[in-house]
């Protein structure tokens, strides 16, 4: 009788988090264990999933579906999956890739395969056509994860020099940053190759009248 009402506790408890969230809340069990053991958290995923409460989205990792009244259930948004991975992880990311352009502004592609840089392990998660991969990498590359500077150096990585328009990029660039973001570049300048660095440098600077 004890163990039936620490079960439907713990049931109650998982259940008030969720409902705690607003739709298109990407979690892992992890995000439980302050309620109870393993087995009890599994058990209670496992019976709003039948329910159609929750969705499994991967092996470990659920979503809380938003939906629209005309679209109907939504797909979880992109970095909120990658996010999750990384807090079940205990690791860093850094968007790359067209991803990373495409979040600047610079590129208007929409990758089906979205790269994260990561400093723990390689893993990947399909949702339909859609592939999520996180990438170990080099510290160098983890230097600037999470900053500005990261995701632009790896925006235009991506372009690269030959099919840069620099013109366009500083444009954007200026007009999408503010003046916290352009001091971060320059004090990230190191991390960069030198062609991005520079670009990096005419970014922060006030452009020529």
């Amino acid at each position: 009788m004890v163990m039936k009402k620490q079960i439907y506790s713990i049931d109650s408890k998982v259940l008030s988090r969720i409902y705690g969230h607003r739709g298109g809340w990407v979690f892992t069990p992890g995000d439980f264990l302050d309620l109870g053991n393993r087995t009890a958290v599994a058990a209670a995923l496992k019976r709003y999933k039948q329910t159609g409460l929750i969705r499994q989205l991967a092996r470990g990792l659920y979503d809380y579906p938003r939906s629209d009244p005309s679209l109907g259930v939504l797909t979880p948004k992109t970095d909120d999956i990658a996010n999750a991975m990384r807090d079940r992880d205990g690791t860093r990311l850094q968007p790359s890739g067209a991803h990373a352009a495409n979040l600047l502004g610079l590129s208007e592609q929409v990758p089906v395969r979205v790269v994260y840089l990561t400093d723990g392990p390689s893993r990947q998660v399909q949702l339909g056509r859609r592939r999520i991969v996180l990438q170990n990498t080099t510290p160098r590359n983890m230097a600037t994860a999470g900053k500005i500077s990261g995701l632009v150096i790896q925006a235009l990585r991506w372009i690269g020099r030959r099919h840069t328009d620099e013109r366009k990029v500083l444009s954007t660039l200026r007009r999408r940053l503010s003046d916290a973001d352009k001091k971060q570049l320059l004090k990230d300048l190191r991390y960069a190759p030198a062609w991005i660095a520079d670009i990096m440098r005419k970014v922060a600077q006030p452009p020529a009248r």
